[in-house]
């Protein structure tokens, strides 16, 4: 995997956070709301991470924090 692509998952996996943590989230909270682990979600967020999640996976975080799925996308520094 190319750094580009690494660091996008590594974006989307901060952004990913930084939304739960806005909601007031924790993993496990958004873990069971999203019928994933605890583990598969600490994995996604984890700046080092390169875990891969479906796109229905990731419409459901999004549902879950609320956010337009566009906008987990958007990485600008939060």
């Amino acid at each position: 995997m190319d750094y580009k692509r690494m660091n996008d998952f590594r974006m989307l996996g901060l952004t990913i956070a930084y939304y739960r943590k806005l909601r007031g989230m924790t993993q496990a909270d958004l873990a069971e709301a999203t019928q994933l682990s605890r583990t598969h979600i600490s994995n996604i967020e984890a700046p080092n991470g390169k875990t891969s999640i479906s796109l229905n996976k990731l419409f459901d975080i999004a549902e879950v924090l609320e956010v337009p799925m566009k906008d987990l996308f958007d990485f600008r520094d939060k």
